[in-house]
């Protein structure tokens, strides 16, 4: 089978790596988004999905804009692909597109469709709390993420997932998935599901405001929301900026859920009970773990943070750098 791949950001990478191992399969070209500035350096550098496909001397196109692009377009239409594979590519495809190859366009989104249409499924889910996501394939069609649905996996979210753990995973369930959907495609093994739109919901675009902590949220919607839009959710202490990099939500609710590194988090608490301040104060200091931050119901142990121009760091580490005490507030930036 001649595939095209059509793709940007690292969660793309495992499922082009997976192509190019499989028999069977041969990649024809790879089509990403122009090389841009990235880092601290500002230098411009290629996406990793581009640094991949040079690496294995595969045929790298960059359209500004895909829909207008004279050049890729034609070579798209003589390339003779099977199919063209779509993972996180970041533009729209015409419908022009759409219809070159016989197989059709196969897209590998990162949610259970149709639930988490849209750019950023995997924050979105975490942020509100799901205990399940997975990855959808489906034919794409001119719509977002509205194509007839293919294979699907499973995957369950731990307590203390973040978004980067997340991806990681679902990037190598996706891989898999994508060779046994093309597979299957080709022998006709599979029955493309409609989607039912009535059940649909949206993953947007971050946005910069998503960031911002509000301590007048309960602790385990804080707690959502860190490692749903990790590493960049921010408060501020002491009229300075602070990045919250991982926190525990506390409570006989949660212990369970705990890996096995935290098993005795519960016996080395203050009672929590005990416990009471206003939205954001830090009501207690533990030793060798960090601060416990009141939130407007229950309570955040600060696992990890980073203040402004420094690297990230343990939070007791920040604790004792900072000499932070009990009865300070962390407040919104």
């Amino acid at each position: 089978m001649k595939v095209v791949f059509f793709g940007t950001p690292q969660f793309a990478v495992p499922s082009l790596e997976k192509l190019l191992k499989t028999p069977d399969i041969e990649v024809l070209a790879v089509v990403t988004q122009p090389d841009k500035r990235r880092g601290r350096g500002n230098k411009v550098t290629p996406s990793p999905v581009k640094t991949l496909a040079t690496a294995h001397n595969l045929p790298v196109w960059q359209p500004q804009r895909i829909k207008k692009d004279v050049e890729t377009l034609t070579n798209l239409k003589q390339i003779g692909a099977d199919a063209f594979v779509v993972i996180a590519y970041g533009q729209i495809l015409s419908q022009e597109i759409l219809d070159m190859p016989k197989l059709g366009c196969i897209n590998v989104h990162g949610s259970i469709l149709p639930q988490y249409r849209g750019a950023a499924p995997i924050q979105w889910c975490l942020y509100h709390g799901e205990k399940e996501t997975g990855i959808t394939t489906m034919l794409m069609d001119a719509g977002m993420d509205t194509g007839a649905m293919l294979l699907k996996a499973t995957t369950p979210i731990s307590l203390l997932d973040n978004a980067q753990d997340l991806a990681v995973r679902l990037a190598a369930v996706g891989a898999n998935l994508l060779v046994q959907t093309l597979f299957k495609l080709e022998r006709q093994e599979i029955e493309a599901i409609p989607q039912d739109d009535s059940l649909a919901t949206y993953a947007s675009l971050i946005k910069k405001e998503d960031y911002l902590l509000d301590w007048s949220k309960s602790a385990i919607e804080l707690h959502n929301q860190i490692r749903g839009f990790y590493p960049n959710c921010i408060t501020s202490l002491r009229n300075q900026p602070l990045k919250i990099i991982a926190t525990v939500p506390l409570g006989s609710a949660y212990w369970h859920e705990l890996p096995s590194e935290l098993q005795d988090l519960e016996h080395k608490l203050p009672d929590l009970s005990s416990l009471s301040g206003n939205p954001g104060e830090v009501v207690s200091i533990v030793k060798g773990m960090g601060a416990i931050v009141q939130a407007v119901e229950g309570f955040l142990l600060l696992r990890e943070v980073q203040p402004a121009g420094k690297r990230p760091q343990s939070g007791w580490d920040f604790v004792n750098g900072t000499r932070l005490s009990v009865g300070e507030v962390f407040q919104g930036v």
